[in-house]
């Protein structure tokens, strides 16, 4: 009888556990932003700063537990070409995949689309944290997403 019990208690205590770890990372460790608290930015040719653009539309998630945590989805009203003359290319994009429960970051679509050149990436921010650089991807339509990425920084 006490085999049971203890079988019982090892087997709830597992499941509780995993249930725990679940939520911890798919909910607990990420927060909405608001969407006017939303900055997006993108590097100049030019000056090779980070230069505030005007988005439309923005819903985003970031959390404090980690700075590959930010995603955002929002629109952009400027013509593919401007911002292929004005910002820098991006040359390695690798879209995070976001909580299924921020569901208008499709992260495997987003990458199909920019191997297929449906979609540009741009760098937003480099070291925007320390090893992470902020990448944003553009639709000819202005849908465009951001997420962080780890740079060469942290690469062996």
């Amino acid at each position: 009888m006490s085999g049971k019990l203890i079988v019982s208690f090892i087997v709830m205590t597992a499941l509780i556990a995993g249930i725990a770890m679940y939520y911890l990372q798919v909910y607990a460790f990420y927060a909405e932003i608001p969407e006017d608290q939303v900055d997006i930015r993108l590097t100049s040719v030019v000056t090779r700063a980070p230069e505030p653009i005007p988005i439309g539309n923005a819903a985003a998630i970031d959390g404090t537990s980690s700075p590959l945590r930010f995603r955002a989805c929002f629109t952009i009203q400027r013509p593919m070409a401007a911002l292929t003359e004005q910002f820098v290319i991006f040359d390695a994009p690798e879209p995070l995949i976001a909580p299924n429960w921020f569901d208008c970051f499709d992260a495997a679509a987003l990458g199909a689309a920019l191997q297929s050149g449906q979609a540009i990436a741009f760098l937003g921010e480099r070291n925007i944290q320390v090893g992470v650089d902020r990448v944003v991807a553009v639709f000819d339509d202005g849908r465009a997403y951001a997420w962080h990425q780890l740079n060469e920084t942290f690469q062996d």
